[in-house]
Order: C-alpha cells, then sequence, then structure tokens
C-alpha cells in the first residue's frame, strides 16, 4: 500500500509503500492525531520507521498498490 504525506513547509511529499492495511494506516493517522504523542509513527515495507510531527501534517494519502504490468502486448 501506498502512503503519501503532506508536510507543511516541504517542497514534496513524503511517500512510503507499507505492508500494513489500509485500517491499520487509518487508525494510526487517527490515534497520532487525537493523542498526546504528537507523533505520526509508520513502517514501510522494509522495516523503517517514519516518524512524522503531527503539527506539521498537511494530509495523508492512503492508495492500495496495484501491481504494474511489465512486458509488451501484441496490438
Amino acid at each position: 500500500m501506498e502512503v503519501k504525506i503532506g508536510v507543511q513547509y516541504a517542497p514534496r511529499e513524503l511517500v512510503l509503500e507499507s505492508a500494513q492495511t489500509a485500517s491499520d494506516v487509518v487508525s494510526a493517522v487517527t490515534e497520532a492525531l487525537s493523542g498526546e504523542s504528537g507523533v505520526l509513527d509508520l513502517v514501510d515495507e522494509k522495516g523503517r520507521r517514519v516518524l512524522v510531527p503531527v503539527s506539521k501534517i498537511a494530509y495523508v494519502e492512503i492508495d492500495e498498490s496495484v501491481a504494474r504490468k511489465v512486458g509488451f502486448t501484441a496490438g
């Protein structure tokens, strides 16, 4: 699953591929926004942790990853 995080005052968004489900990501974002920690904590496919201060989050976009087709087709 692809997660894009817009960060205030940053020219580019953070993009990570996560093995977490959409509902796991939504609950992590919701908990971070309503919790006292003040940090959004996600894990990418390689096990790396991404920590983003909640006060700097502009938006979070969650997209189901689609397997890319590779190869040629006969027309």
